[in-house]
């Protein structure tokens, strides 16, 4: 019963830290386009 209950606890807390990598991935992807785009328009001839 012990063991079930640990092996239940780390796969939640595993399973929130890949929820929460895979967001910051999405996060600083979105942040990276964002900057290129905002340097591209101030940079671009009129």
């Amino acid at each position: 019963m012990r063991v079930s209950l640990i092996a239940t606890v780390m796969v939640l807390l595993i399973g929130g830290c890949s929820n929460t990598w895979q967001g910051v991935k999405e996060d600083s992807s979105q942040v990276w386009d964002d900057t290129k785009q905002a340097i591209h328009e101030a940079t671009a001839e009129e």
